[in-house]
């Protein structure tokens, strides 16, 4: 026999009645209170009864999505784009994915990552919520862009990622979080390949949005690939002097030749 899925009671049809009637998606804690006649215990039992059977999402600490409509047996899955728009704008916030998420994205991973690696300026730290998993980087306001804004199937909402040159770029600077290097060096160069306008877009997000060190492995890396002087160009008048010299593949041991150039060992 099929399993029935929760049911829900008196005051919990109450509770719909009303977000269904107001055109709610978000209801607050003490919002409750006068509508249903109700005291701040039994609100605090209710949303909690409601979260647990998923007929609604806790989206932070006393702020939960509400669907447009009663789901069948419980089980209201708002997805990525809303939840992030949501609690974003409730963090009065802006984000882009980034890091695993957007590898797979764009097909330059087919692992299909556990977590949404989420760059943004308000939060961060691991969170559960509803069934999705974030994993929220916690990044200064001019380190936030490069995206692109792509719409969802179903609905009218939109998710944002960060461009497929930032992505790149990203896989060089960020490689110690999202474990990218040296496979981020092969994505560049196959993308390329496929792209030759995909170079000025690299270049001018490195500057942007890198650092010294991802603009030197970015830059020797072009260089190789015989990429033009312009964009090349670019890079090194976007550079520090320094005689220090960093790894190529970072992590690895720093023996190889040393590309002055650039101020890297090629150690891979």
């Amino acid at each position: 026999m099929k399993k029935q899925g929760p049911e829900l009671g008196n005051l919990s049809s109450r509770f719909f009645a009303y977000t269904q009637l107001k055109k709610k998606d978000i209801i607050r804690t003490g919002e409750l209170l006068p509508v249903l006649g109700i005291t701040e215990l039994q609100e605090r039992d209710l949303l909690r009864r409601l979260a647990q059977s998923r007929w609604i999402v806790r989206l932070k600490r006393g702020v939960y999505l509400v669907p447009s409509r009663i789901p069948a047996g419980g089980g209201y899955s708002p997805g990525v784009a809303l939840t992030l728009r949501k609690l974003m704008e409730e963090e009065d916030g802006r984000y882009q994915i980034c890091g695993p998420a957007a590898f797979n994205f764009y097909g330059l991973d087919d692992q299909i990552p556990g977590s949404t690696s989420v760059y943004n300026n308000r939060i961060s730290g691991s969170r559960t919520i509803g069934s999705l998993v974030f994993n929220f980087i916690k990044i200064t306001d001019k380190r936030l862009g490069a995206t692109e804004i792509f719409p969802v199937r179903k609905g009218d909402d939109a998710i944002i990622y960060s461009s497929k040159a930032r992505t790149l770029m990203d896989a060089v600077y960020d490689w110690s979080r999202f474990d990218s290097l040296p496979r981020g060096y092969d994505w560049i160069r196959q993308e390329i390949k496929k792209d030759v306008n995909l170079v000025p877009s690299l270049v001018d997000t490195t500057i942007c949005y890198g650092n010294q060190a991802a603009a030197r492995r970015i830059g020797y890396m072009l260089d190789t690939l015989g990429q033009t002087a312009r964009s090349i160009n670019c890079l090194r008048r976007y550079l520090r002097n320094s005689k220090a010299l960093i790894s190529w593949i970072p992590g690895r041991p720093a023996k190889g030749s040393a590309n002055r150039t650039w101020g890297v060992i090629v150690n891979g």
